[in-house]
């Protein structure tokens, strides 16, 4: 059943890459397998080149566990990992010429909801893809970047109320996990 509800929005600056990675780890946190049953969502990353979008995408999946080499799914289309019980899907659309490109390569299967889906150009696949839970655009702003947050479900909405803002240098710093400062 598709959401009908009106999307939730907000805005934040990311003074550079420490903070987008920031937010990421908040998303892993909420959205990782240690969430068991609650586990899996949908982000659609939007903006131009270098803007940050992999930069989040590599960052949510270190802090849900993923090990080893993180790649960019530029030219593969899709990369994909399994941590505990629960599979990740990084998608890159940015080379599909035609809305339909996403769903001739088989893309729709992977769609799951016990599943992390992170898809990159998105807009690329024009109306095909159903609504993701949080979509993510990120526009370059003097030295860092604007991100803009829409939640589209009821899920993403939990989301952006869960969220620590302003964001800490690490989502780590914000979870009290690093011993406080010497006097």
């Amino acid at each position: 059943m598709e959401d009908t509800k009106k999307p939730q929005s907000i805005e934040l600056y990311l003074e550079d890459d420490e903070q987008t990675q920031a937010l990421a780890e908040q998303f892993a946190a909420l959205m990782g397998p240690e969430r068991g049953a609650h586990a899996g969502g949908r982000i659609h990353l939007k903006g131009d080149l270098g803007a940050g979008k992999t930069t989040f995408a590599r960052a949510l999946l270190r802090a849900c566990g993923v090990t080893g080499r993180i790649k960019s799914p530029s030219y593969a289309l899709l990369e994909s990992y399994k941590v505990s019980n629960l599979y990740f899907y990084h998608l890159d659309f940015y080379r599909f010429s035609k809305a339909q490109d996403w769903e001739d390569a088989g893309f729709r299967d992977i769609l799951q909801k016990q599943a992390v889906v992170l898809i990159e150009w998105p807009e690329q696949a024009g109306t095909q893809l159903p609504s993701p839970d949080i979509e993510l655009t990120l526009i370059h702003a003097d030295a860092g970047r604007q991100a803009q947050l829409v939640a589209y479900s009821e899920k993403g909405r939990t989301w952006l109320t869960s969220l620590i803002l302003p964001l800490p240098r690490s989502a780590r710093d914000a979870a009290g996990c690093l011993p406080p400062p010497r006097s």
